[in-house]
Order: structure tokens, then C-alpha cells, then sequence
């Protein structure tokens, strides 16, 4: 065997330390760079944590409302700057509202949304579903105030066309309006998602389903469906989280009537819906009313918080490897 030539294993060996240690700095700058991402979003939710918190204490203190009003209490009253009177903050009725538009969106978007998947993941033609899926997902980018104009302007007019010659009463602001234009919007985010998890699942699960005489809908709600439960109900998490923040399209189709009625035909008004109004109204900057945003904000994040742990505990309960 000839040996490799002096003047090369000398010019190597240099260009070699040279490469690897080129390697190692660049990999030190990926990792802190990543470090620094991940710290950033950290601080960041850490940050809005401490400002809700501190600005929610400075609420009660300011307000003299006790928790025990704030969360079963129904009465929202904010006396006159220059009169006196106790203010009454109950956070029920927005919360009730909050409930009901995000139930209601559910109902409709959540079935849709998954037939819809199963539909484009297991029965459409690729020509078709390439057509499909991208107009589908076009709902996502339509503004949602453009959703609040359409329930005042076709959603709410159809109602009324429907149910007034029942003698049934419909609001001009109402919370079916609201849930049927929040459902539709949701409606690509379950789509989309699921779609995406149902065809992740193997090929060979079908196969084997088909090979035991399986039909179509049985492979697709005995054996997709299943094995993608988990970023199924992910993607159903994430949903309801959406229809709970949902703001302008809320506040031009529910109104800003809070009550704990279960006509869905009356106007109620959402915790985010109150924001708007505050932030829109006259309220001092250091007033209870304007404090009472980060007290109303605290229970928005805690609720979209629990609804975020829910959706960990269920992927992490019936993740599927394969």
C-alpha cells in the first residue's frame, strides 16, 4: 500500500481542525440562538402573567369588591366619580355569554369541521381536495369584523324571516347570530388540522383494514379516525380556544347586553366584548372600571390556560407512535 504523500497529511490535518472547529462554533451560535427564542417566548408569557396578576390585585384593592361577587355576581355598576355608592362587579353574565357563543360556534364547527377531514382525507380525489382544502382554508383569512357585518347584515335578517312569523322575537343583536358566524369561521381551523392528522396515519393501517373486508366508512371511523384522535381533539381544543377570544365579530353580532338568559335569541355580552367597550368608553386610566379589564383578562387567560393543560393531558393520553 503506498503511503499517502508527506506534504498532503500535512496540509489536511490543518484544514481539518480548522472545518471541525468552524463546525462547533456554529453549532454553540444555533444553540444560543435557540436558547434566546425559547426565552423570549417564555419571558414573554411570563410577563403577561405578572401584569394581569399585579393589576388584578390593584382591582379588589381599589374597588372593594370581594371575590366571592366578583365570580358569582351579576351586576356590573361603576357609580359616579364624583357620587358615592359601592361598585358592584359580578363577572357571571360575561362569562355566561362567553359560555354560550363558544358552545353554540362548537356545535356547529366541530362536526363540520371533522367530516369535512375525514371527507378530504379518505373520500375525495386529490384533483378535488387540491381545490378544496386551499378554498376551505380561505375562511380563515376573511377579517372577523367582516363575520360581524355578515350576521348583522344576512345572518340576523334570515332569522328574523324564519322565526317572526312563529311569533318568535329576535333581537337585533343576538347570541345564535354570534355562534352560527364564530362557527363558520372555526370551521378551517378543525378542518384543516384534522385533515392534517388523518393523513398522517400510516398507509399500512388502511391497507390492513381493507385486506379483512373493511368498507370505506369503516376504515375511516374504526381505524383513521382512532389512531388520530389525539390531533383530532387537539385540533378541537384549539377551536374552542378560538370561539372564547373572539372579539369584533362577538361584539357586532351579540351586542353588549349581559344577561343570564337562555334564549338564544336575546343579546349578551362576552368578556372580550366588555374589554372593547371599556377600552372604547371614557374610563380613567387608573379608575376600577379601566382596573377591571386585568380582572376580566385574568379569567380569559386562565380559561384558555385550562383549556391549553386539557389539550396536553389528551395528547399526551392517546398519542399514537408509530
Amino acid at each position: 500500500m503506498n503511503a499517502m504523500p508527506r506534504d498532503t497529511v500535512a496540509t489536511t490535518g490543518p484544514l481539518w481542525a480548522k472545518r471541525s472547529g468552524l463546525q462547533r462554533l456554529e453549532g454553540r451560535a444555533v444553540s444560543i440562538f435557540l436558547v434566546i427564542c425559547t426565552l423570549v417566548t417564555a419571558l414573554t408569557t411570563l410577563g403577561i402573567v405578572i401584569v394581569l396578576g399585579t393589576e388584578t390585585v390593584r382591582f379588589f384593592q381599589v374597588s372593594h369588591v370581594g371575590i366571592g361577587e366578583f365570580l358569582v355576581g351579576h351586576e356590573i355598576e361603576f357609580p359616579n366619580r364624583a357620587g358615592g355608592g359601592p361598585i358592584h362587579f359580578g363577572i357571571l353574565a360575561l362569562v355566561w355569554g362567553t359560555f354560550v357563543i363558544a358552545a353554540g360556534a362548537c356545535v356547529i364547527a366541530l362536526p363540520i369541521g371533522l367530516l369535512s377531514a375525514i371527507y378530504l382525507s379518505e373520500y375525495a380525489p386529490r384533483r378535488l381536495r387540491a381545490v378544496l382544502k386551499p378554498a376551505l382554508e380561505l375562511l380563515a383569512g376573511v377579517p372577523t369584523i367582516v363575520y360581524g357585518y355578515l350576521a348583522l347584515m344576512m345572518v340576523t335578517p334570515a332569522l328574523r324571516a324564519l322565526l317572526t312569523p312563529l311569533g318568535v322575537h329576535v333581537d337585533t343583536f343576538n347570541a345564535l347570530s354570534a355562534c352560527i358566524v364564530v362557527g363558520v369561521m372555526i370551521i378551517p381551523m378543525v378542518s384543516s388540522l384534522s385533515e392534517d392528522v388523518l393523513s398522517a396515519v400510516p398507509r399500512g393501517l388502511r391497507e390492513a383494514a381493507y385486506g379483512l373486508g373493511a368498507t370505506k366508512f369503516e376504515v375511516s371511523t374504526k381505524i383513521v379516525l382512532p389512531a388520530g384522535l389525539s390531533g383530532v381533539v387537539a385540533s378541537f381544543i384549539l377551536a374552542i380556544s378560538r370561539a372564547v377570544g373572539e372579539t369584533m365579530a362577538v361584539v357586532l353580532a351579540a351586542g353588549r347586553q349581559p344577561n343570564l338568559s337562555l334564549n338564544p335569541l336575546k343579546s349578551v355580552e362576552t368578556m372580550t366584548a366588555y374589554i372593547v367597550a371599556v377600552i372604547g368608553g371614557e374610563a380613567a386610566p387608573e379608575s376600577p372600571e379601566a382596573l377591571s379589564l386585568f380582572a376580566v383578562g385574568m379569567v380569559l387567560f386562565g380559561f384558555t390556560l385550562m383549556l391549553n393543560i386539557v389539550s396536553g393531558l389528551v395528547l399526551k393520553r392517546y398519542r399514537e407512535v408509530y
